[in-house]
């Protein structure tokens, strides 16, 4: 009874187009209720789950990103790009994937990726021959990377509910990053290549590559600060958090020079709005998860789907099918506090590494940012471009293919995801 509460009232306040937040604290509380449990847990619960160490790198990446946008950092990388690759046959789509993957290195965030690189790269590929809605969701699924190359608030989230180490998932996510952006270049190619209007950039003169990559070399070195400094044990990941938003500071500051004191207020209430939103998400999540819990429901569903198959690849099939479909309708964050304790149980049964699973269900949900009908990217996308969703999503499908192909690679070649994590 109390499953039938809690979800069926969840996907009907989502289905009526309320918010994910409020939609899973009025299931859950309703479901509390319908158990008879005591109501005082709801403010305990909520504000233990978010009173995490490892959950404190949340807002201070997010801060970072943000103090990085100010700082003039993402133009700064879109001519690096352009000054190594623009110059190649559909250079410009490799631009689009590389800054993407370069940024998200700093903001951890899809949307945020989107929002920073797009009023420039989108422009720019029109400019240049491409279809607009092509370069939308070119953008859109370049910025769902975000989640995926590290740092990442997605793995973030994860380890906190499964107990993984986060520089490890970090570490996991470096390569399936990586092939999710080769195979977005190829599908932007195939799409592209019977489209006779694509100009070339001029190349880029040996003093002009020179010049744009000292241009950019602060930036460039970020990623490389908070990872190293992480996988050398200097500092946690939190720390290393709250270590990137004093560097970005100083390089936007003092060596860029592009912040000024009075973009101060803007730049913190940005981030405490975005902050605010996910932690948000996070408490209400968790309350939902609680109730799972207690009341035996993720139980019952973990033994309903071993009922199913006890074969590994299958439950895998499963699994993955379970949550590309709850990334058409959840953001991450949500998603995982809902089935994470539904499928850890069957994962340890079944000898299934929590590590390898955490970045091929962080995938599954870096595609559900693009994925209709809530596809967040898309809609951050459509809006810088002024393009009609529906166009959109008829250009997202190769992208899609493309990045499912890469899914089910890292999901049955498990030492793509776990060769980095061993070497370290």
């Amino acid at each position: 009874m109390i499953g039938i509460i809690l979800f069926g009232v969840f996907f009907l306040l989502v289905f009526l187009n309320v918010p994910i937040a409020v939609s899973l604290g009025i299931s859950t509380m309703l479901a509390i209720l319908a158990g008879g449990f005591p109501m005082t847990m709801v403010s305990h619960i909520m504000l233990s789950s978010i009173a995490k160490f490892s959950l404190l790198a949340i807002p201070f990446f997010i801060l970072a990103g943000v103090i990085m946008d100010y700082a003039g950092i993402s133009k700064r990388l879109i001519n690096l790009a352009q000054a190594f690759v623009g110059h190649t046959k559909s250079g410009l789509v490799a631009v689009v994937v590389i800054v993407a993957c370069f940024f998200a290195a700093i903001s951890g965030s899809g949307p945020a990726t989107v929002a920073a690189l797009g009023t420039i790269l989108i422009p720019a590929m029109v400019k240049a021959g491409y279809d607009r809605s092509l370069s939308t969701a070119l953008m859109s699924a370049s910025g769902a990377i975000g989640i995926i190359i590290p740092p990442s608030i997605a793995f973030i989230v994860y380890a906190s509910i499964a107990n993984v180490s986060v520089g490890k998932l970090f570490a996991g996510g470096i390569i399936p990053g990586i092939l999710i952006g080769i195979s977005f270049i190829i599908a932007a190619l195939w799409d592209s290549r019977n489209n006779p209007n694509i100009k070339r950039m001029p190349k880029a003169s040996g003093e002009e590559r020179w010049k744009a990559f000292k241009d950019a070399v602060w930036g460039l070195i970020m990623p490389v600060i908070i990872l190293g400094g992480i996988y050398s044990g200097i500092f946690t990941p939190t720390e290393a958090a709250g270590v990137s938003v004093i560097y970005g500071f100083v390089v936007g500051v003092f060596v860029y020079r592009e912040i000024k004191l009075r973009d101060l207020p803007k730049i913190l209430y940005e981030s405490a709005i975005s902050s605010a939103t996910v932690m948000y998400i996070i408490a209400a999540a968790s309350l939902f998860a609680w109730i799972l819990s207690v009341s035996h429901v993720a139980g019952d569903l973990s033994a309903a789907l071993l009922s199913v198959s006890e074969n590994k690849y299958v439950i895998l099939l499963l699994v993955n099918i379970i949550f590309l479909i709850a990334g058409c309708f959840l953001e991450p964050n949500s998603a995982f506090y809902i089935l994470i304790p539904i499928i850890v149980p069957v994962f340890r049964k079944l000898d299934i590494s929590l590590l390898h699973a955490g970045v091929f269900l962080t995938v599954n949900m870096a595609l559900g940012l693009i994925t209709p009908p809530v596809g967040i990217n898309l809609y951050v996308g459509c809006n810088i471009a002024h393009a009609p969703v529906s166009e959109v999503c008829k250009k997202i499908v190769p992208f899609l293919a493309a990045g499912i192909v890469v899914l089910l690679l890292i999901t049955y070649i498990p030492s793509i995801v776990m060769f980095l994590p061993n070497m370290l």
